[in-house]
């Protein structure tokens, strides 16, 4: 009986670990990660903090190539060419972050301030939409309805 508890008590939580894994290598892809070098990453995210756009988004760059497929990598980038006035670079990587992740509630805020600031409401409006149906009472919606209700055309807006 002892024998039988141990193989069990042991042998289940391996077994079920086998098992798991090989149905995860079988019918998924690797979970992607923020990309093949954190460190472009979070060198994004402190050259964002520091104002300093061009490192931001050669950072965001590298981080994009070596994961194509991160919707936040993507975002960001966008965000720092906004911040340079690079719209529609912004806009392309905006797009790209979208196609990946349509939810994506930075994207949506991000690219509704750009509309804002290159003075396309209409397209602006149309991001808040998308945002308020994934999150009425998020930030990132509260952050762009103010925007777009303060918009007045030609007027600078202040955020990046």
């Amino acid at each position: 009986m002892k024998k039988f508890l141990i193989h069990t008590v042991i042998g289940l939580p391996l077994l079920s670990l086998f098992l798991a894994t090989s149905v995860l290598a079988a019918d998924t892809a690797p979970t992607p990660v923020e990309s093949a070098n954190p460190d472009d990453f979070a060198a994004g995210r402190k050259a964002v903090e520091a104002k300093n756009w061009t490192a931001a988004v050669d950072s965001f760059k590298k981080a994009v190539a070596a994961n194509p497929k991160n919707p936040d990598a993507h975002n960001m980038l966008g965000y720092s060419y906004r911040a340079l006035g690079r719209f529609d670079e912004s806009f392309a990587a905006y797009d790209k972050a979208l196609a990946i992740d349509p939810k994506h509630k930075g994207a949506l805020e991000y690219s509704g301030m750009g509309y804002l600031k290159t003075n396309q409401k209409a397209k602006a409006e149309a991001q808040l939409t998308k945002l308020t149906a994934v999150c009425a009472a998020c930030p990132e919606t509260v952050s762009l309805a103010k925007a777009v209700a303060d918009y007045k055309p030609g007027a600078i807006i202040s955020t990046y």
